[in-house]
């Protein structure tokens, strides 16, 4: 099947920076597909290259099979949608919904059909009057989401659109914005900086680093098991364990990314790992409190430090620092050496 977006040997410079380098990427259609990176890493340069607002230095861009590479923003069917909405204040809440089919000139009946159907989608039917002051954040969003849905694009790019919200409100969208992409099927491309945002809503996540794909799989895929160091440490919290701790807790040389929450801490040294688990003894060198949660961090006796962190439902108490730690042996996970597969 032919993909939505597909991305090949893409290149953008902007004198002597680079800014993408190399990205190729394939997008199925009506795939919920999130670029993650922190800010320089290139997922915003890729989006505005999508969506045309860019030209690439090298490269080609297709979307639907079709090479838009050197096509204007309005000669490709694609629609953004920006952090700050973007919203015509004078106008009522249909009428910015309806702008841009008035701009095609599409026929009033059908404008007011298709404004409707897409506030209706939003659940904003009842807000078609309003002016964009008398709205919350939420609610503003929503209504950029039906501006763009209302072209009936095949692909919609969002560009950190949740950024401006605070978190309660981001929280709730997150769960929104993702319905509302299975009810239409249209295919979204999310540009974000947040790990729990791309792990919460994607089908797959892409994670720039330096311009670069570092690595391109599902939220549970980069998750469990990162390819590179920093995916590890860019996606979610971990912990890198390598060298002469890796070989003397694992019993393995190479570097190894554990996970906070896989890891068991009590304050008993005596015992022996049980069956399928390693274990490693240590001293508590910081406390955190985190309502939710307790992280400890951990300096262990054979070399290196874990964070650790367990659910805040009962006191623990490690008096004279002391700890043991133990995890499941699947729960370490290789990080591959640059060169490997």
């Amino acid at each position: 099947m032919t993909p939505a977006v597909a991305l090949h040997g893409l290149r953008k410079r902007f004198g002597a920076i680079t800014a993408v380098d190399g990205v190729d990427l394939d997008v199925p259609s009506g795939e919920f597909f999130t670029m993650l990176g922190p800010s320089g890493s290139g997922k915003t340069t890729v989006l505005r290259l999508i969506a045309g607002f860019e030209q690439p230095t090298d490269g080609t861009i297709a979307l639907d099979g079709r090479d838009v590479g050197r096509l204007p923003p309005f000669d490709r069917d694609v629609n953004t949608v920006f952090q700050d909405y973007a919203l015509f204040p004078h106008m009522s809440v249909r009428q910015n919904v309806e702008y841009g089919l008035r701009v095609k000139r599409v026929p009033r009946a059908e404008r007011r059909a298709r404004a409707a159907e897409a506030l209706k989608t939003v659940r904003l039917d009842d807000f078609g009057e309003r002016r964009p002051s008398q709205l919350s954040g939420g609610q503003r969003q929503r209504v950029a989401l039906a501006r763009a849905l209302v072209n009936r694009p095949k692909v919609l790019l969002l560009d950190e659109p949740l950024g401006a919200l605070d978190l309660k409100l981001r929280l709730a969208m997150q769960t929104e914005l993702k319905q509302i992409q299975r009810d239409v099927g249209i295919t979204f491309v999310f540009v974000t900086h947040d790990q729990d945002e791309a792990l919460t809503m994607s089908d797959r996540v892409a994670v720039f680093n330096s311009g670069r794909l570092e690595q391109v799989g599902t939220p549970v895929e980069v998750y469990e098991r990162p390819a590179t160091p920093f995916v590890a440490g860019f996606v979610g919290t971990s912990n890198l364990l390598a060298g002469r701790g890796a070989e003397t807790v694992i019993g393995r040389d190479g570097t190894y990314s554990i996970r906070p929450e896989k890891i068991r801490i009590d304050g008993d040294l005596s015992r022996a790992a049980p069956a399928g688990e390693v274990a490693a003894t240590g001293t508590v060198t910081a406390t955190v409190y985190a309502g939710a949660t307790m992280r400890y961090e951990v300096t262990l006796d054979a070399g290196g430090q874990l964070s650790v962190v367990r659910q805040n439902n009962e006191p623990v108490d490690f008096p004279d620092g002391r700890v043991r730690l133990t995890w499941r042996h699947e729960h370490n996970v290789q990080i591959p050496e640059k060169g490997q597969p």
